[in-house]
């Protein structure tokens, strides 16, 4: 029998809500899954003590070292990797002091997953902002840095609803997930259409399809296309770039065996009758895709990052500054990511 896969996940920004949902991830949640945080277990201790679920019985952290075996899921108990904070924290309170804390922790986790210590690696929100203001690292977000840390050439991100979520969309039918890629993730909005490019569209859609057969099983996936401009460009009269770059491209790769539809107007594109048969969206820049997805899921659904050598899923909110530590954050997507990670890496396994 195969062992279930370890997934390694890092807390996130200490001051944010990811330190307080690795705690509630092994208290309210009924975790099976072999999971070790990487953080600062003095700041994992303080933060479960403000959550009613530790008043009586506080969380029991097992500090592990790089070879230590990691221990079967048990409620009230976190293994942890340690990593020290660089400067004390309090929930809500952003220090830049600890922007290298927070990368550290990334680079353990994908320290972990090259050398086989874990299987996959599953990320809680960090602050993107605080640590660009440290002014040492040109911090874009996870899925940029974690391409850099991997040596990868190209990502895709990927969000997907829990495969068990009825979405929230008037008329959906069944209860498969909703699965919208990106083209182009962390751009203003005035340098996207520039982004697109018939190399780059190609390489996104090439990477997409054998990941979600990889990661997911799905033999020949069915990806529908968004175009970029309004009615997808009206035939060149609102924007040329379905007609000149996305139409052209899907065409090459239909020929080479892609089971493309579009380019289709976002408008239309994200109904149930457009989306029933369709394994995956692909957007064409960040809002036009995730708007829809965070309204039919949010809170229930998972970030991949496709294209990396190993398995990363992570939460689909961000660090809720206002609420860390007052217990009112609410696991349920860290978990969607769990499980999500887990299922990944099994398959990947497999295949």
């Amino acid at each position: 029998m195969t062992a279930s896969p370890i997934l390694a996940l890092t807390t996130g920004e200490p001051a944010g809500i990811g330190p307080e949902l690795a705690a509630m991830l092994v208290g309210r949640a009924h975790l099976k899954q072999r999971v070790v945080a990487i953080g600062d277990p003095e700041l994992l201790a303080q933060r479960a003590a403000l959550l009613d679920e530790f008043a009586l019985s506080p969380l029991e952290i097992i500090e592990l070292g790089p070879d230590d075996e990691v221990p079967p899921a048990k409620p009230g108990c976190l293994p942890v990797w340690p990593v020290a904070l660089s400067a004390p924290s309090s929930p809500g309170v952003l220090n830049t002091a600890n922007s290298n804390y927070v990368l550290k922790t990334l680079d353990l986790a994908v320290s972990a997953c090259q050398r086989g210590a874990a299987q996959a690696m599953v990320t809680a929100p960090l602050h993107k902002g605080v640590i660009r203001d440290a002014g040492q690292h040109d911090f874009t977000g996870h899925t940029e840095y974690l391409r850099d840390a991997c040596g990868a050439d190209e990502v895709v991100m990927l969000l997907a609803t829990d495969q068990a979520l009825h979405a929230r969309i008037p008329g959906w039918q069944g209860s498969h997930a909703l699965r919208v890629a990106l083209v182009t993730t962390h751009l203003p909005l005035r340098n996207v259409a520039d982004a697109i490019t018939s190399t780059r569209l190609e390489q996104i859609i090439e990477l997409l399809a054998a990941d979600l057969t990889r990661w997911f099983g799905l033999k020949k996936p069915r990806i529908a296309v968004c175009g970029l401009n309004p009615h997808a460009g009206e035939d060149g009269h609102l924007g040329t770039e379905e007609r000149d770059i996305i139409a052209p491209t899907l065409q090459r790769l239909r020929q080479r065996g892609y089971c493309l539809d579009g380019p289709l107007p976002a408008d239309t594109l994200f109904t149930p009758p457009h989306l029933a048969d369709v394994d995956a969206v692909l957007a064409m820049y960040h809002d036009q895709g995730l708007a829809v997805l965070k309204y039919a899921g949010f809170g229930r659904a998972a970030n991949i990052t496709l294209g990396l050598p190993l398995v990363r899923t992570s939460v689909d909110h961000g660090t809720a500054l206002n609420i860390a530590g007052t217990g009112a954050a609410d696991p349920a997507s860290l978990q969607v990511a769990v499980n999500l990670a887990a299922d990944m890496a099994t398959r990947g396994r497999l295949t």
